[in-house]
């Protein structure tokens, strides 16, 4: 049967089962089966059983429940109050006052979390009540947290970067080390916006409060010392070469405990639900990338990927052309699916074209997770927006108007991104091979 047709039916049977709310693991391993079993004359469920064990015990694997078990240790502790505490008054000063917070809370509460949806729900259960009782405009209170948060995706350890090494086969430590100028770059930007837009409405802005004594200021930035250790230890093993990911989230999951008890937080009940939320999001994602390894396997089998590589080399575009088409499909897909599903539903098809174009495939991570991170606050499956729906007294749309400007903020960051790809690529020249 023609490829092209093959193509239709796959797609069309993925797209009726998404629709119908079946789980995106088990979409993709039925899809897997039914191309295998329909189009070919392989053993669709030795192939399917042999697949999905060599994807269970991949080592890079390992890392993923500790990273997600940390963040989740780190969720129920008071370190995010302390965070912006410390935070406060060195923020004071510049234009755009205590909104800034948002956006240093986010970058450092997302190094030892490794998600957006939980640097959402824990920053912005902290400030967005300081910021509406210090009268801070709304749509910037829940606009800048909704955009910042979106960091959790980008800044090491980042689970969908996880993900991504695992579907690409590409060093894990590599890409943790690339998304760290990005996510500062990021950061620039997303402070850059909130000061701009203070000095064009200065008069929705409060005024600067009382100063702080120098003293004071010193004995809350010690706030910030557990979290910044902790970030250190984790990135700064890796970046060394002293740790892999792995070695490394089990130093923050040590960190992580040692930082809970000492800040009288950790006691059977948040153990406990720590332990059964790293084990429940761990398995759904798991789940997802052992059917995602099918579905790759199978669509090898089918021939999909090397006609569509062949399809898109006909048009010889260049590869900044070829990017625009990608931002294009993933802002669209973005609006339908969440990231990690975006990734391991497009890795199969997608990489051989990448690598075709001689496009880098660390610089490519850290390119689609910031594409990604658009699709975290562009409705109607922005997950950055549901949670702050769920915060606020705002309606989705409502949310995501207040995040638009820091959607095209991320598209600004894309585009710097292809024009300067050293700034993916530059720290990862740096370490030694592995």
């Amino acid at each position: 049967m023609d490829p092209d047709i093959i193509s239709l039916i796959l797609i069309g049977a993925m797209l009726a089962m998404l629709a119908a709310g079946i789980w995106v693991s088990l979409t993709l391993m039925i899809v897997g089966f039914l191309g295998i079993a329909l189009f070919s004359n392989a053993p669709a469920g030795a192939i399917m059983a042999t697949t999905i064990w060599a994807q269970s015990w991949s080592w890079a694997l390992t890392a993923l429940p500790l990273f997600i078990w940390m963040g989740e240790i780190l969720f129920r502790t008071k370190l995010a109050a302390n965070m912006f505490n410390g935070l406060v008054p060195w923020m004071n000063a510049l234009p755009g006052r205590l909104l800034h917070v948002n956006v240093a809370s986010c970058g450092l509460f997302a190094a030892v979390s490794g998600s957006s949806a939980a640097t959402t729900a824990t920053i912005g259960r902290i400030t967005i009540p300081e910021l509406e009782k210090r009268d801070y405009d709304q749509n910037m209170i829940v606009g800048s947290l909704a955009g910042s948060a979106t960091l959790g995706f980008l800044i090491p350890p980042s689970i969908i970067l996880i993900v991504y090494g695992v579907a690409a086969e590409v060093s894990i430590s590599r890409l943790f080390i690339a998304g760290i100028l990005p996510g500062l770059m990021l950061m620039v930007l997303f402070m850059g916006y909130i000061m701009l837009w203070s000095l064009m409405h200065p008069d929705r802005t409060p005024p600067a409060e009382p100063r702080i004594p120098y003293l004071e200021r010193i004995k809350a930035t010690a706030g910030l010392f557990p979290m910044l250790g902790l970030i250190f230890a984790v990135i700064g093993s890796i970046y060394a070469g002293l740790a892999t990911p792995t070695e490394a989230a089990a130093v923050g999951v040590l960190g992580a405990l040692l930082l809970s008890a000492l800040s009288g937080t950790l006691n059977w009940a948040s153990f406990r639900d720590s332990v059964a939320g790293a084990t429940r999001t761990t398995c759904m994602i798991t789940l997802i990338l052992a059917g995602a390894a099918f579905l790759s396997v199978a669509m090898g089998f089918t021939g999909i990927p090397r006609n569509l590589a062949a399809w898109v080399g006909s048009f010889e575009l260049s590869q900044f052309q070829l990017l625009l088409a990608l931002t294009l499909l993933f802002v669209v897909m973005g609006c339908f699916l969440d990231g990690i599903s975006i990734v391991v539903l497009t890795a199969s098809v997608i990489m051989p074209m990448v690598q075709g174009a001689g496009i880098d495939l660390i610089w490519f991570g850290i390119y689609l997770v910031v594409v990604i991170e658009m699709s975290q606050i562009t409705p109607p499956v922005g997950i950055n927006l549901f949670i702050l729906q769920s915060m606020t007294r705002h309606d989705l749309l409502t949310v995501a108007k207040m995040a638009f400007p820091f959607f095209l903020v991320l598209v600004l960051a894309t585009l710097l991104l292809i024009l300067f790809p050293g700034i993916a690529t530059y720290l990862p020249s740096l370490m030694t091979r592995g």
